[in-house]
């Protein structure tokens, strides 16, 4: 592949099991690699030689990962999208094919004409936290499965399904120490960590999942924090129809582990009690009460970091 004379190019990666099939815009070039490593160095050293402006490639489940390190070790400026993002771009255009090429064409175009922004990489113990807290998420959905088996499985399976549940939690236990121990290492964290702590109803878990998954906590608008959640509503008008507002979209990480902790903050958070208790009394569903509390909890939190304020200031 020769060396383009542009200022700059924008490059779209499809990420397959065994391959990654490469497409830049600009010069509609098409070039393959194996998803190895052998490949993906050679992958990273072809497109250091060109004036890259970004290299957008989709989030598949880990595929992409090794990738995904190996240049930005590199300095190369990746983007890691969410499918549904560039999938809604090919709706848009028309475009209903799919195969490797065009989904790697589609992705570089994608690239070129919507310019998601780059956003800087977490450093080594930040992903190290970020996937322990992953599997923290799976362990405890396996252990609510295997609750929900005991129920109607046949008792001579019971003593099984309880040895599972056992171990299951003793793992979340191992990783909950793991967690303890990387977050210690995470110096700019701890004052937060020790901020947010006091807040009633947020565990540790949860402040890890925030100061993990959402490190834009503190410096974003409330509005852009809770559309950043996903726990900001939306108006659905058109014409002369008003349909009930709703949230959408956000990252699903924290907007779970929020709401979970917002089952211990109803009870146990002041402020936060009085006005779940107020959305109820006015006639509101349980489950819209709790979402209002959360986009409540997360506007608070945000307030709290970026004005480096103390929980006690926000009962007032």
């Amino acid at each position: 592949m020769a060396r383009p004379t542009l200022s700059n190019v924008n490059v779209g990666i499809d990420t397959g099991k065994t391959q990654l099939d490469v497409c830049i815009h600009e010069t509609r070039q098409f070039v393959s690699f194996a998803n190895n490593a052998k490949g993906i160095r050679q992958l990273v050293l072809l497109l250091d030689m060109f004036p890259v402006e970004r290299i957008v490639i989709e989030a598949t489940g880990r595929l992409e990962s090794i990738f995904v390190e190996a240049a930005l070790a590199r300095g190369l400026p990746v983007i890691v999208m969410q499918p549904i993002k560039i999938r809604r771009y090919a709706g848009a255009i028309g475009l209903l094919a799919k195969t490797d090429k065009l989904d790697a064409r589609l992705i570089a175009e994608f690239a070129a004409v919507v310019k998601p922004p780059f956003r800087h990489p977490v450093d080594g113990n930040t992903r190290y936290i970020r996937d322990l807290l992953v599997r923290r998420r799976q362990l405890l959905r396996i252990s609510t499965m295997e609750k929900n088996r005991l129920q109607i499985m046949p008792g001579h399976l019971t003593d099984d399904i309880q040895q599972l549940i056992k171990e299951l939690q003793r793992q979340v236990k191992q990783i909950d120490h793991h967690l303890d121990e990387a977050v210690q290492v995470q110096s700019e964290w701890q004052a937060q960590f020790e901020r947010l702590v006091a807040v009633p109803g947020l565990g540790p878990t949860t402040i890890y999942t925030l100061l993990a998954d959402l490190p834009e906590l503190g410096k974003l608008t409330a509005r852009q924090i809770s559309a950043l959640v996903g726990v900001a509503p939306f108006n659905r008008e058109s014409g002369k129809m008003r349909g009930r507002r709703r949230i959408k979209g956000g990252r699903a990480s924290v907007r779970t582990t929020l709401y979970m902790a917002m089952l211990s903050a109803v009870r146990f958070n002041p402020p936060i009690r009085a006005f779940y208790e107020r959305l109820l009394a006015q006639g509101k569903h349980k489950k819209v009460a709790l979402t209002a509390c959360m986009h409540k909890l997360i506007v608070m939190l945000n307030a709290m970091v970026r004005d480096q304020a103390d929980w006690r200031f926000q009962e007032n």
